[in-house]
């Protein structure tokens, strides 16, 4: 797809994954497209949302699907309900045995293994695949491959003013003892600045919380109708060096989900209507 992104198609599925991070031994990773699902309408086919409208079967099949292709198991899938702030679940043993009865309830088996108002995930547990949500926002992975462990953090505008590549860093050091410089972080697929116009009131939330600590004025332009083209990309490349991690160990997948519509879900592009895609990272 680029020099950084590359499209994968495995049984019908296409899936992204990351050049930088398949050098690494120890993990699978994948980035979800709109293709190679059963769901129809405004969810074909690759939906892998059970709260935006679709068939739930549908759905399950997609799952099963999906992860067949990009050779993860779903037993100990950890899902995300997100909320656009920047709270982290560490998912150990107790929390694994959490979801485990959600999923016991009849009908539950995948859509119980959810983490209820949580935008982030850690983990240093092996065959535990992390999974958040994305129709526009950004997927943010990390990799301790010091100490074996992993993050997966969803990062919209709000979340992204918060800090949400910093709060999941300092998750990380509290849990596994993480040192940023042995943190490989990619920014995944999310709309890109060119298709992100917000008001001046959003580049503001910029201002207020990071001025002083980067160059606000880089992440965005100024259009003629006195709105902003707001660089996520950007915007999170630089905090994940506030968070301390290397220049070079920041990838950045330069993948719109709005300029690539048929390939990805995008609710800008679609006023809302639309599926969704998942972002998923595991200890092997």
């Amino acid at each position: 797809m680029n020099s950084i992104t590359t499209l994968n198609k495995v049984d019908g599925v296409e899936f992204l994954t990351y050049k930088e991070l398949e050098k690494i031994s120890f993990i699978k990773h994948a980035f979800s497209t709109k293709n190679g699902g059963v769901s129809e309408g405004i969810y074909k086919s690759m939906n892998l949302s059970y709260t935006r409208g679709d068939n739930k079967e549908n759905v399950d099949e997609n799952y099963r699907r999906f992860f067949s292709a990009i050779g993860c198991t779903l037993e100990n899938v950890a899902l995300t309900d997100q909320i656009h702030k920047t709270d982290i679940i560490k998912v150990d043993e107790e929390k694994l045995h959490e979801l485990n009865e959600k999923a016991s309830i009849k009908g539950k088996k995948i859509e119980g293994r959810k983490f209820d108002n949580i935008d982030g995930l850690i983990t240093n547990l092996k065959n535990v695949p992390l999974v958040t949500s994305y129709a526009d926002c950004v997927p943010l992975y990390f990799v301790d491959k010091k100490n074996k462990a992993i993050g997966l953090s969803h990062s919209g505008w709000r979340g992204t003013v918060a800090g949400m590549g910093i709060k999941t860093i300092e998750a990380m050091k509290e849990a596994y003892g993480t040192n940023p410089d042995d943190v490989v972080a990619v920014v995944g697929p999310s709309i890109c600045k060119d298709c992100y116009e917000v008001s001046k009131e959003v580049v503001d939330e910029f201002h207020i919380m990071y001025d002083g600590k980067f160059d606000v004025t880089s992440i965005y332009t100024i259009t003629s109708n006195d709105k902003r083209q707001l660089d996520l990309w950007e915007a999170n490349k630089n905090i994940l060096l506030l968070a301390g991690i290397r220049l070079e160990n920041i990838i950045i997948s330069s993948v719109c989900t709005s300029c690539n519509d048929d390939l990805l879900f995008s609710h800008r592009k679609t006023q809302g209507k639309r599926g969704n895609l998942i972002a998923v990272l595991e200890i092997v």
